[in-house]
């Protein structure tokens, strides 16, 4: 399936109003995740990935506490109980299960009671085979620049919390497809994840450029002072209402500023934090935005962004679970993003990933 999303123009130029910041323009890729059924030709979110039959599937090493989550869901049944939901809001009256699903459902039912039958859980048995989290090709998303003669990342994650900040470790590839003869067809998964967020439901990206500029934490005090001058929005005439008369900056945070939303490139999302710089662990140069993982495209203070495609869901309004919004139904914390970083050098050199 072949669609587009496509971002209304911003409500005023940011260069007219503030030339000072054409230099920092920079471009980006909001990628549009949306449920579907990818295949492993396919740039997706948590769909399969073109994984070499005669390659390790990569695994997480470290010990998995639970912590105070208490979730003890394999990501097969996070994906019924979706599944399962989803159906009986459509037609609360109708049937809620196959036959197929329900007598995996009765399974799930029995292990529970296992579980809790044999008391407090125990740590996560190591090692844990990762989720897949995103491919990309470059012919869909020229804006990766992979090293050598690359031209697909492939992003996956552990799906149990990690020290320090308490969310999924990453790991990221680069490969050539073409060098790919023989694909996994049966990766392994996880027995249980820390999270139902963690799970990504897979979707098909509909990847569309755009010209993004720097959140206001990521601007000069100069800068910065600027533009929280309303009487410099008020001089250059711009359309703002009156009412962001004693805090322009928030307008400009999330209007003109970063795109919400999974993207690639462009400027890291700023608000519930400072900016903390990433720099190379082996040349030392600051590392630049690769992938952002949000957990939704769009929020309350962030509806100018909502594609025009999706405007008619947005002004409906949806059910909890079936919202526009959050169609991977990845929730990455109260911070509802988390930025993988890359070497402006080298690509080669490590990724870093920060919780934000």
């Amino acid at each position: 399936m072949v669609f587009v999303r496509t971002t209304p123009p911003r409500p005023v130029e940011v260069t007219a109003v503030f030339p000072e910041l054409a230099p920092l323009a920079r471009p980006a890729l909001r990628l549009h995740p949306r449920p579907g059924s990818p295949s492993v030709r396919d740039s997706s979110v948590g769909g399969p990935l073109l994984w070499p039959a005669d390659e390790p599937w990569p695994h997480c090493e470290d010990s998995h506490l639970h912590g105070d989550s208490g979730f003890r869901q394999s990501p097969a049944e996070v994906r019924l109980d979706r599944h399962s939901r989803a159906q009986r809001r459509e037609d609360p009256y109708g049937p809620s299960f196959t036959p197929e699903e329900e007598a995996a459902m009765e399974q799930k039912a029995a292990r529970l009671a296992e579980r809790l039958e044999a008391g407090p859980p125990w740590p996560a048995e190591c090692p844990v085979p990762l989720l897949p989290v995103a491919q990309l090709y470059l012919r869909d998303v020229p804006l990766l620049r992979p090293p050598g003669g690359a031209d697909l990342l492939q992003v996956l994650w552990c799906p149990y919390d990690h020290e320090p900040n308490w969310k999924p470790a990453t790991a990221v590839f680069w490969r050539s497809a073409a060098s790919v003869v023989e694909v996994l067809a049966t990766p392994p998964e996880p027995c249980e994840a820390n999270y139902s967020g963690y799970v990504p439901e897979p979707c098909l990206l509909a990847p569309e450029a755009i010209t993004e500029y720097p959140n206001s934490f990521d601007l000069s005090p100069e800068l910065r002072r600027m533009v929280g001058d309303w009487s410099r929005w008020q001089a250059a005439g711009a359309d703002v209402d009156s009412s962001y008369a004693d805090y322009p900056t928030e307008f400009y945070d999330d209007n003109l500023a970063d795109a919400p939303g999974w993207k690639v490139g462009g400027w890291p999302p700023w608000g519930r934090t400072d900016p903390y710089r990433r720099y190379c662990t082996v040349c030392d140069a600051q590392m630049v935005p690769l992938l952002t993982i949000a957990s939704f495209e769009w929020d309350s203070s962030t509806h100018g962004w909502v594609p025009y495609e999706d405007r008619a869901a947005y002004a409906a309004g949806r059910p909890a679970g079936l919202s526009p919004a959050q169609p991977t139904r990845v929730e990455v914390g109260s911070t509802d993003n988390m930025q993988l970083y890359v070497c402006p050098t080298s690509p080669e050199h490590p990724h870093t990933d920060l919780i934000q």
